[in-house]
């Protein structure tokens, strides 16, 4: 099950980031994170009152597990500085390796609360052909854009960072809870970002002017993107749990390219194979070693 629900939160993610980039370019990056997280922060807390489970007044310790909403902001602006200075297969490719480097420490020293998953050698194969599949989606750009390559390394540690300090959270105050204040913090380090930039430059206002309805949706997904790693990170390796929500959202992205703008990657199709082989010998050596 556990397995299955990896997979559904990347495809919730996949149309997450293809919805919000599409705000993005109506409204810029910055203040279209403060809608998003504004719309998930009002979501989160309808579905919480909606189920009945209350938002604790209570502060638990440490206090580090209310920053997963302030560490995904750092993803969205990893991933702006990298655009456009490296190919986008590229940012993905690069976000995978840091997402996986992140997992297995996470795995191997057992990090942030988490169950110690010692280096097995299911895991070596997995992350064997992973790295052929990063290689394959890597091209020429990489050489020309050195901090943008830094930039998409550390947007993937954000990512694993965000999610298994949200799922610690949830420990303490619940799943949807802890969805709620993940975006409730990201909700003010954005705005807080946002109005910095529109001081600094006068022409970066907000304008909502050309936006469509479906494009505040990606709140919501994201909302229940978070809810989903919540009860998935304690339950699964990180390194497992990386490999699988990839998967889903690099085919996920694939279908979404091919309906609505005609056209796909050959390289990322072909890289998101390798990584899914990665997996399924990930998966099969686990079981014949347990």
């Amino acid at each position: 099950m556990y397995n299955f629900l990896a997979l559904l939160s990347g495809l919730a993610i996949s149309v997450m980031v293809s919805i919000n980039g599409s705000l993005s370019q109506r409204l810029g990056v910055f203040w279209a994170t403060v809608i998003v997280h504004a719309v998930g922060t009002v979501f989160a807390l309808l579905v919480c009152k909606g189920k009945k489970a209350g938002i604790p007044g209570k502060i638990f310790h440490p206090l580090w597990i209310y920053a997963g909403g302030a560490v995904g902001v750092m993803t969205v602006v990893f991933n702006n500085f990298a655009y456009g200075h490296i190919s986008m297969t590229s940012i993905i490719a690069l976000g995978l390796l840091g997402q996986t480097a992140a997992s297995l420490v996470i795995d191997s020293f057992g990090f942030f609360g988490m169950e110690k998953c010692p280096f097995r050698k299911s895991v070596f194969a997995g992350l064997a052909f992973s790295i052929i599949g990063i290689i394959i989606m890597l091209d020429h750009s990489v050489t020309t854009g050195v901090l943008a390559v830094i930039f998409s390394l550390f947007s993937g540690i954000t990512v694993v960072l965000s999610r298994t300090i949200n799922a610690r959270l949830a420990q303490q105050i619940g799943e949807m809870q802890s969805s709620f204040v993940n975006h409730l913090a990201g909700l003010i380090v954005s705005a807080f970002t946002a109005l910095l930039f529109a001081g600094i430059t006068p022409a970066y206002t907000l304008d909502l002017s050309g936006t469509r309805p479906w494009m505040y949706m990606g709140g919501m997904l994201g909302v229940m993107a978070v809810y989903l790693c919540n009860i998935i990170v304690p339950a699964l390796p990180a390194f497992r749990l990386t490999l699988l929500t990839f998967v889903a959202q690099v085919f996920t992205g694939i279908i979404i390219d091919l309906f609505f703008m005609n056209t796909y990657s050959k390289t990322t199709f072909t890289g998101g194979l390798i990584v899914a082989f990665a997996m399924a010998l990930n998966l099969m050596m686990e079981k014949r070693q347990n």
